[in-house]
């Protein structure tokens, strides 16, 4: 018999109106309904040299991602090696397009973040490649990288 298996339900849960209340248009189209910004159009686009602090998720304030493992990937979206923990962030595969691909989401919301591709740089190999309307910096982290405030 077969049996269906839905995503396990995330911790934040907010109806429609209340993440179009809370979201930027931009943020609200890219995390909820799994919207691509233009490339180049964030400011979190290029790594700051030096950089510290914390990518948190713009929808729940979840930390995602460090900023020390930012880098510059020459796409136009922020990228990153790897996520602030191994909860952080929840990986599936995406079929939207011809080829399948492994869609990045926030673990405490289940918002949109982009993409993980295997093209990054050593050690890990992988490219998050990420919407810059997905997150907020937070550059002096009150708290470890992996306790999110939702």
């Amino acid at each position: 018999m077969f049996t269906r298996r839905s995503r396990p339900q995330p911790p934040v849960v907010r109806t429609d109106a209340e993440w179009q209340a809370r979201l930027d248009a931009e943020a609200y189209r890219v995390l909820r309904r799994s919207g691509t910004e233009a490339p180049g159009s964030s400011p979190y686009a290029h790594p700051v040299a030096g950089a510290d602090g914390v990518y948190r998720c713009a929808g729940c304030d979840a930390a995602l991602f460090r900023a020390g493992d930012q880098f510059e990937s020459g796409t136009g979206w922020p990228s990153f090696s790897h996520a602030a923990t191994r909860d952080a962030v929840s990986v599936r595969t995406d079929f939207k397009l011809l080829v399948p691909r492994r869609e990045a989401s926030c673990a405490t919301c289940g918002g949109h973040l982009g993409h993980v591709f295997g093209d990054g740089p050593r050690p890990t190999g992988q490219r998050w490649c990420i919407n810059g309307a997905a997150l907020t910096l937070d550059e002096a982290p009150s708290e470890p990288a992996d306790g999110p405030t939702a």
